[in-house]
């Protein structure tokens, strides 16, 4: 691996190499017409980092971004690092307080928005935040409010600063260094800000590649949070690759987008591969007859090329002969949706279901699982190209270490471990020994070929009141799996069995009312519906057969959807047990009765 003393140099190596290679690629006007070669990116970042000079960000200043994934957000903190101070993510879905807390606590000292309705939170809470010289909106520009400037502002405030004063700022920085916090987006209680320096951003985008296919001709396309760190090391794995970035313009589009991008590679959280993975069997379900029959018979082919693949076995010609037929009347269509370019795709930020990893193999998409997490710059292992399997996480990247506590928990030992929790020293004790093994929170087990497989959570094991020990995640995995349920709450702790609290696929349980005469105005309406409940149970019945009887399901609870605004799930779209098993106590306590 190579030592870069910063990102900025990292950057650098880069941009000497590619300089008019296209770097960045978005949407404008309904085209895909606007892109930056590397030069250009590399001048916008100098401007930008002599602006932060300006402003008087000092070396380890910290500079707060409010904004989806966009380029700016890429070109701001890339600036920020470079300009010497250290970049802090905020969800773009977060409440005022939940901004305010991480701005006051971050000592952030500028605060960048995307536009005036992310603005609207930083007025509710202007009073709260008094360390904020100046806000910098990416999009737009405010009359009459002197806090805020527009980012072409920004971007003109460093024309007086030299090359030598910016020279300067960079050569003084070094690997252990401060490039960012990273918060946590607080599953049990508050959010803790994990303190990544350059020399984490540097070795974990090193490992990365070393542990991938990644080329100088490949175009990634992003649409995850950059306030998420697998976002960003996703960024800079692309940055120091030398390939091309394309920017989603917003969820509600990424349908679109993505077909239009026609990447090569993508990264994304599991609810993503779960959606379309149940609108495809939703979709060819409605057609049935031979649509349907179709369908099964190329996922059979495909079923007995995947195991050949996973085997490391030729593949028969027969077989081969199928696989072609049932690529061009099925699998071609996902490929297709996809943008017909797709080499691979990673899973990473929760687990995946291995069913659904099989589908799309089956299908001749390959998606790789990986896991990291914020407090080792999200990365630690990743399945290879040509080294994978579905339901584990893979083998370790390049410089990381890995083990077993004696109750099972996995550990990870590298450079890739943060320096600490942002002022919290005794979180920081309880999280990385002395040693540097950094305690992740994971059950697990590794075998002889060094594969690490996720068998639960540490603080999620529920013990039944039998004395049976259960991981609750792989069994939600599987339970979300129906194409009606959309999320699923397992409960059982000191309880004699398991319950869930399930809520509805929207979409397809519409659908379903629809076609089974269910008169409704909106899904709530199909909570309580007999029809409805029946349905979920029979779903549910189903998916046990796949368990150990004291990991069954014996009795659900339909509630509505969990979502960031009711504050039942994460920015992450974790969800936050604790709280909804709180709420939903009494509905909990009609299940054992």
């Amino acid at each position: 691996m190579e030592n870069y003393q910063n990102v900025y140099k990292m950057l650098k190596t880069t941009v000497d190499k590619y300089s008019n290679k296209p770097a960045f690629k978005w949407l404008l006007e309904f085209k895909w017409p606007v892109s930056i070669n590397w030069e250009q990116f590399h001048d916008q970042v100098k401007k930008a980092a002599k602006s932060f000079i300006a402003l008087g960000v000092q070396k380890g200043d910290k500079v707060s971004i409010l904004s989806n994934t966009c380029y700016r957000w890429v070109l701001t903190d890339v600036a920020i690092m470079t300009s010497g101070g250290g970049t802090v993510g905020i969800y773009q879905s977060n409440l005022p307080k939940d901004c305010k807390y991480i701005i006051n606590h971050s000592d952030s000292v500028l605060i960048f928005v995307e536009d005036e309705k992310q603005l609207e939170k930083l007025k509710e809470i202007k009073k709260d935040i008094p360390n904020i010289r100046k806000v910098i909106l990416f999009k737009g520009n405010v009359k009459n409010l002197d806090w805020v400037i527009s980012y072409d502002e920004f971007l003109n405030l460093g024309n007086d600063i030299t090359e030598e004063e910016l020279n300067k700022r960079i050569d003084s920085l070094f690997p252990e260094d401060i490039a960012s916090i990273v918060y946590t987006s607080g599953t049990t209680g508050v959010p803790k800000g994990a303190v990544l320096t350059h020399d984490n951003m540097i070795f974990t985008t090193q490992s990365v590649l070393s542990s991938s296919d990644i080329t100088s001709n490949d175009e990634v396309f992003l649409f995850l949070p950059l306030a998420h760190v697998f976002a960003r090391t996703s960024v800079y794995t692309a940055i120091l690759s030398g390939c091309m970035t394309i920017f989603n313009r917003s969820m509600e589009t990424l349908t679109e987008d993505l077909k239009n991008a026609q990447p090569h590679w993508f990264i994304s959280v599991p609810r993503i591969y779960e959606k379309i993975y149940s609108k495809v069997i939703n979709d060819v379900e409605a057609k049935g007859g031979i649509s349907l029959k179709i369908f099964k018979w190329a996922v059979g082919v495909g079923d007995e090329v995947t195991e050949c693949k996973l085997n490391k076995k030729p593949i028969p010609f027969l077989n081969s002969i199928k696989y072609q037929i049932a690529n061009a009347l099925v699998f071609s269509k996902l490929q297709n949706a996809l943008g017909g370019r797709v080499r691979f795709c990673i899973s990473g930020a929760a687990p995946i279901n291995s069913s659904i990893s099989k589908f799309f193999h089956n299908a001749g998409i390959l998606i790789l699982e990986g896991i990291g997490m914020t407090e080792n710059t999200s990365f630690s292992h990743v399945n290879r190209i040509n080294n994978y399997r579905f339901g584990w996480v893979g083998i370790p990247g390049e410089g990381v270490e890995h083990k077993l506590a004696d109750d099972g928990e996995v550990l990870i030992r590298g450079r890739n471990v943060m320096k600490e929790y942002y002022k919290m020293p005794e979180e920081t004790a309880k999280t990385i020994d002395n040693d540097g093994w950094l305690y992740t929170g994971d059950i697990g087990e590794i075998d002889s070929e060094n594969f690490l497989k996720i068998t639960g959570r540490k603080k999620d094991i529920i013990i039944t009141a039998g004395g049976k020990n259960v991981a609750p995640s792989a069994i939600e995995g599987v339970l979300s799996t129906s194409k009606y349920i959309n999320q699923v709450c397992i409960v059982g702790d000191n309880y004699k069995y398991l319950t869930a609290l399930v809520t509805l696929e929207p979409d397809n349980i519409k659908q379903y009312a629809e076609q089974n005469g269910i008169k409704f105005e909106n899904i709530d309406d199909l909570i309580e519906n007999k029809a409805i409940i029946n349905l979920i149970e029979s779903e549910i019945m189903q998916k046990n057969k796949e368990f150990a009887s004291f990991e069954t399901i014996k009795k659900i609870k339909i509630v509505p959807n969990f979502s960031i605004e009711n504050g039942f799930l994460t920015p992450t779209l974790k969800l936050k047990k604790n709280l909804i098993i709180k709420q939903y106590q009494n509905k909990i306590e009609e299940m054992y009765k």
